[in-house]
């Protein structure tokens, strides 16, 4: 009499690699949604000049290195910083704030041209920008969102600086979470992209005003000097 045998190698073997699986599955890390914001606010209102001649190079904003990334920074404690991870913005803040910069001061109607790098052809003024904090801050009762940029404007003629300003704003969030964040975020940005144009727009004018002395010469606007030609202006952090 013949018995016959079943074999079971097959349906272990699937059995055995379901229960990998299954086990492997537990190991590993939880999807996370990660939900993306822009800095996207104009002014309601920019101050207007008189278009001249004068034209204008906007350099991209440079970035202190912590902020120098798309994930978005909070303060829980003094002196400390962290980044949120079911929220961050699209791209970096310079590349969100460069275009709000070159928009709000074509509509400034202060200068011939809006010019951005690179641009090989001459020009009359240079703008250039740092972005030092960009916090959601939670450590008071009120929550707060810290912007501070720091801007340059140089001759390019003169190769001097004509002048420079921190614009340091803390704007109020409507909640304790980071999308009240990102909200007072373009408030800040609005409020800080209308301070620059009114910037601007003072200091050329003065500087049209004024001038430059022709008896003032280059090794006196520039004393450190290589070769014999000028170095320059650089954008050097406080």
């Amino acid at each position: 009499m013949m018995i016959a045998r079943r074999d079971l190698s097959l349906p272990l073997a699937a059995a055995a690699l379901g229960m990998s699986v299954a086990s492997c599955s537990v190991f590993l890390p939880a999807r996370v949604n990660v939900e993306r914001a822009v800095l996207d606010q104009m002014p309601m209102e920019l101050p207007q000049g008189e278009k001249g001649p004068a034209s204008l190079l906007v350099y991209p904003p440079e970035t202190a290195p912590r902020f120098d990334t798309p994930q978005m920074a909070y303060r829980t404690d003094p002196h400390q910083i962290a980044f949120f991870t079911r929220r961050e913005w699209a791209e970096t803040p310079s590349q969100m704030l460069h275009p709000l910069l070159l928009k709000a001061l074509e509509e400034s109607h202060s200068f011939s041209a809006v010019l951005v790098p690179p641009y090989a052809g001459h020009y009359t003024y240079a703008l250039r920008t740092q972005i030092l904090e960009l916090t959601q801050d939670f450590t008071s009762a009120t929550p707060l969102f810290g912007l501070t940029i720091r801007i340059e404007l140089s001759d390019y003629a003169a190769q001097r600086v004509i002048a420079t300003k921190e614009i340091s704003l803390q704007e109020p969030m409507q909640g304790r979470t980071s999308y009240a964040g990102v909200a007072a975020a373009n408030l800040a940005t609005a409020r800080a992209l209308r301070d620059v144009a009114a910037f601007l727009l003072e200091q050329t004018d003065k500087d049209s005003t004024t001038g430059l002395s022709p008896a003032t010469s280059f090794s006196t606007l520039h004393p450190s000097t290589q070769n014999g030609v000028p170095r320059p202006p650089r954008y050097e952090p406080r």
